[in-house]
């Protein structure tokens, strides 16, 4: 079976860049590796446009790049690159594609003069485009427009393995705040931990949909982690940064308020350890989530960047790393997950989905901790700041009736709470002032 190009939600903003920037500027769409980017770009410049070129940076000549060193004569770029990629250009009709822009800073720098000269549309994709190293030496350009793009959501899964109905249905139970009864509850929720288990990297999800077998499935995934631990050992060659990716489910499933760099690189100074947490951040792979010191409105504004939690930026991968010591052979992890008989506490795991489902949904992260007693704390896992009050979240995998951290919380910041919920395993239901809402419906919110 050859890969299958999913439908991506991307496409439709792609499609609004297009008609409303009208070549004003060029759009840069900013993801982590193996996440479709390049093939929903094509898939774009095919349906759209007359004719594109694309230029992948990681493979294309010196002479290639060599080309946007010196842009005193666009008229000879043109010419050549139509030369190098028997392609024609037609103006205003056309795209060219600059695939992982990172690796060539100076035809990023080129955006700027591209997009003044009109002639075509320019789309940028990459990852790590704002380290020091790929921004050394160049201007920015302001001609860009972002798009920050995922791993498949839950939805965009749905339809790639051919379920059409349950979304529709999700949400419209979520709209009118209804349970879907016990039987229905547990067909959802095994749904989703078969996403939680393939995750929404393209590759896993067409190995599955071609093999069935979810050791197949692992394979797939385990070259993914290995292509990104490769990447963050080109960015920094001492393998610190590669440490604290891979130590992410450790600490996760640690149950610890922060992450805690020092035990997995040690003593090194501050400031180094933030550029290793930015770089991290940067190339995509993980969603962060800063602690808000003032949970409030507007907690970007007093978020303590030097106190985070880490998540993997696909769960998928996220389960796959979690159990890296092991090949899949070696364990029964997924079959037991997916049946939800694994013994083990998996509330980090749910966490993690509920991280990136939220960062899907356009929210950035942010949580909190506050004193219990010396020796303890509470922990809300994440905050949602809607119009001008906040939305305080816990995540539980078992023992949902206990929910003392977000209690508190709701004690302590009365006025400020709009609505508190708890996200779980089980069906909708209201108790008192908290919402139980199941995981599938954490998309909606």
């Amino acid at each position: 079976m050859a890969n299958i190009v999913f439908k991506r939600k991307v496409y439709e903003k792609m499609l609004q860049w297009k008609q409303e920037s009208n070549g004003q500027t060029a759009l840069l769409i900013e993801g982590a590796r193996r996440i479709g980017k390049s093939t929903v770009v094509e898939t774009f410049a095919q349906n759209e446009y007359r004719s594109y070129i694309r230029i992948d940076f990681n493979e294309t000549s010196d002479e290639i790049k060599n080309l946007f060193s010196n842009l005193m004569d666009l008229n000879y770029i043109f010419l050549f690159l139509q030369n190098a990629y028997k392609k024609k250009l037609y103006r205003r009709k056309s795209v060219i594609i600059f695939d992982e822009i990172q690796q060539c800073p100076k035809a990023r720098q080129a955006i700027k003069y591209l997009v003044k000269d009109g002639r075509y549309d320019y789309i940028e994709t990459g990852s790590l485009i704002s380290i020091r190293k790929n921004t050394a030496n160049i201007s920015i350009p302001s001609e860009e427009y972002r798009i920050e793009m995922f791993p498949m959501d839950y939805e965009e899964f749905c339809a790639a393995i051919g379920d059409e109905n349950s979304i529709p249905l999700l949400r419209q139970m979520y709209e009118r705040k209804k349970p879907l009864g016990d039987s229905l509850n547990r067909l959802k929720m095994k749904d989703l931990r078969l996403y939680m288990l393939i995750g929404g990297m393209p590759q896993a999800i067409n190995a599955y949909l071609e093999k069935k077998n979810l050791e197949e499935v692992d394979k797939v995934k385990r070259q993914i982690l290995q292509l990104y631990k490769e990447d963050l050992l080109k960015i920094d060659p001492t393998g610190k940064i590669s440490k604290l990716f891979m130590a992410i489910p450790a600490q996760l499933s640690a149950g610890i308020s922060r992450f805690q760099p020092t035990p997995v690189i040690g003593n090194i100074p501050s400031d180094k350890i933030s550029e290793l947490i930015l770089n991290l951040e940067d190339s995509k792979t993980i969603n962060i989530s800063y602690h808000a010191n003032d949970p409030n409105v507007g907690m970007s504004l007093n978020a303590d960047i030097c106190r985070y939690k880490m998540y993997i930026g696909d769960t998928g991968l996220f389960v796959t790393l979690a159990f890296w010591d092991k090949g899949y052979t070696e364990n029964n992890i997924y079959d037991k997950l997916l049946s939800d008989k694994l013994s083990a506490n998996l509330g980090y795991i749910y966490e993690n989905l509920v991280a990136q489902m939220l960062r899907a949904s356009g929210y950035q992260l942010f949580y909190y901790t506050f004193p219990k007693d010396e020796n303890h704390s509470y922990e809300i896992d994440f905050l949602l700041s809607k119009g001008n009050k906040i939305w305080p979240i816990e995540v539980k995998s078992s023992g949902y009736k206990s929910h003392k951290s977000l209690d508190a919380f709701c004690d302590k910041f009365s006025s400020r709470v709009k609505e508190r919920l708890l996200i779980y395993t089980k069906d909708f239901q209201k108790d008192g002032a908290t919402t139980y809402l199941p995981v599938y419906f954490t998309p909606f919110l």
